[in-house]
């Protein structure tokens, strides 16, 4: 088995991620495998180098070791480019000239179904060459019409979806030559023989678009576990903001990280909350055992685990 946490340092590291990784990492090694390190840092936009160093920082306290040396996506472009160039020659994608706030979106994971807006209705399938000239374009996969991509998720059991129903052709490069979240993951997974993907299930919708790249592309797709969300009280998804869901202000507070693993455990139903290390958990660690429902993060459970902050 070989796993892999692929962050984007877009902000600090929140116990939402750390859970993910935890979760990652103990998959990873209970089954013996490698753990892989990937910073997703193709929004170069939002991306600061600050966040990458307190990732590390963050990882290594938690007890997260990972194998080899990180990949950055940044430095990955020409293994897009010849993606990108393979799915050109079978003519599988063509060039598309919807607007810039559109197309900026396709560098980012995407965080629920909603994200890449309504089922794109092929704008740009057949346009005028001449439009080439009028502006830079980006470049939309056609998904296979009345074909439907599915898996088996861990988690979530059966999904299946027609992407070109559902969806409809995506961006695979933005008009700035950036490859798209879709394309990326899929080429750097496969390069790195990552063979067991477990992230947040806020990704979920993203897996069927990924399979197609996968099947055209001509690659093997790895095994998928999609982990429900940590939610604020407020019920939305925990995000990458100061304060006491940060995993860095826990770290410089002193808190020591056995407090900290130990509630991820038992928000992943892997302990009682008490202090324990990553290490510690697996030899016991069962996939099954992680809750199927989203976990709600109170404010007053961190502050009896973890006391006041500063």
């Amino acid at each position: 088995m070989r796993g892999r946490f692929a962050p984007s340092p877009t902000g600090r590291l929140h116990l939402g991620n750390a859970r993910s990784a935890l979760l990652g990492w103990l998959n990873a090694r209970a089954a013996g495998g490698e753990f892989l390190l990937r910073i997703e840092d193709l929004d170069a936009a939002r991306c600061r180098e600050g966040y990458v160093d307190d990732l590390f920082r963050d990882l290594s306290y938690l007890g997260l070791t990972w194998d080899g040396t990180p990949v950055r996506q940044s430095q990955r472009s020409e293994a897009y480019a010849q993606a990108l160039a393979s799915l050109e020659r079978a003519g599988r994608v063509y060039p598309c000239f919807c607007t810039r706030a559109e197309i900026a979106r396709a560098a980012s994971a995407p965080h629920g179904p909603g994200d890449d807006g309504p089922r794109y209705p092929g704008t740009c399938a057949a346009l005028a060459a001449d439009r080439a000239r009028a502006r830079p374009a980006a470049l939309r996969f056609r998904a296979p019409a009345g074909v439907t991509f599915a898996f088996d998720d861990a988690l979530k059991g059966p999904v299946a979806q027609d992407v070109a129903a559902e969806v409809g052709d995506f961006v695979v490069r933005r008009n700035d030559g950036v490859a798209s979240y879709q394309l990326a993951v899929v080429v750097d997974d496969a390069a790195s023989g990552i063979t067991d993907v477990l992230r947040a299930d806020d990704l979920l919708a993203s897996t069927p678009r990924q399979l197609a790249l996968y099947q055209a592309l001509g690659l093997t797709p790895p095994r998928y576990a999609h982990v429900p969300l940590l939610l604020g009280e407020d019920g939305k998804r925990l995000a990458k903001r100061e304060g006491a869901s940060a995993v860095s202000e826990l770290r410089q507070a002193g808190v020591a990280a056995e407090k900290v693993v130990g509630l991820l455990a038992r928000w992943s139903g892997l302990g009682d909350g008490r202090p324990v290390r990553a290490d510690e958990l697996v030899e016991s660690f069962r996939l099954e055992k992680v809750p199927r429902e989203p976990v709600v993060v109170r404010e007053t459970e961190l502050h009896e685990q973890f006391g006041p902050l500063p």
